[in-house]
């Protein structure tokens, strides 16, 4: 999808996912929500949604999202509705890696006056978005690892299985126009990786392509950049 950016998470998925599961917490790690109003009890089934609202106060638009797939521990899909801003299909996915996990987002607009503007001028605004929002949640679920391995009490103590349940009709059109566009846009995704150690600067030359990289290739790559950084050093 475009603006797709990935970041190694030093977590597991499990506390990813745990992380989406909590709806309150959507303020905390998407870049530019405000508050929250309202998390339907169901949350995160499929169909389900989360009321929030983007902005800076005095000037809130209220605006929500729903869950089209819900798939732990490796993908979610969130359909963003944002008022007159238009909509945008969002996919987050993760795969695990040798320092915990890459944790991956793409999103489509599918509705709204970013369709007006070349991708070219927004596609890397959005990226610079979703790097801080990466950021974001890299925080929370590191410091929920941190808390279970500490024996601490955490407000997700499991992660929500999949379910059967139905997104809405309008949800699934949105889903099927962002599928389209993103056939037809193939942006290379970038890997943020925490530094600190030499395994995360050799990974920090990782670049995942759309379809993804499973971790034996992430494993691979760091290691022949480590190679590299050992010969030219």
């Amino acid at each position: 999808m475009t603006s797709g950016i990935a970041r190694v998470m030093r977590s597991t998925p499990d506390d990813v996912f745990a992380t989406l599961s909590d709806g309150w917490l959507y303020p905390v790690w998407v870049v530019g929500a405000a508050r929250m109003r309202a998390v339907a009890p169901e949350w995160p089934r499929q169909g389900s949604k989360i009321h929030h609202s983007f902005g800076a106060w005095p000037v809130l638009i209220d605006d929500e999202t729903e869950v089209v797939e819900w798939s732990p521990p490796q993908r979610v899909r969130l359909r963003a509705k944002g008022g007159p801003i238009g909509r945008a299909v969002v996919a987050i996915e993760v795969r695990e890696h040798p320092q915990g996990c890459v944790v991956r987002i793409g999103e489509e607009p599918v509705a709204g006056p970013t369709l007006a503007v070349p991708r070219a001028l927004w596609a890397p605004l959005m990226r610079l978005r979703n790097r801080e929002t990466l950021r974001r949640l890299a925080f929370l679920a590191e410091g929920r690892r941190r808390e279970r391995e500490e024996g601490a009490p955490t407000l997700r103590p499991d992660v929500p299985a999949s379910s059967e349940a139905t997104p809405g009709r309008e949800a699934r059109e949105d889903t099927a126009s962002a599928d389209e566009a993103e056939r037809g846009a193939h942006d290379p995704a970038s890997v943020d990786v925490p530094s600190g150690d030499a395994a995360g600067a050799a990974a920090g030359d990782e670049r995942a392509d759309d379809t993804g990289q499973d971790a034996a290739g992430d494993q691979a790559d760091a290691d022949r950049s480590a190679a590299r950084t050992d010969s030219s050093g």
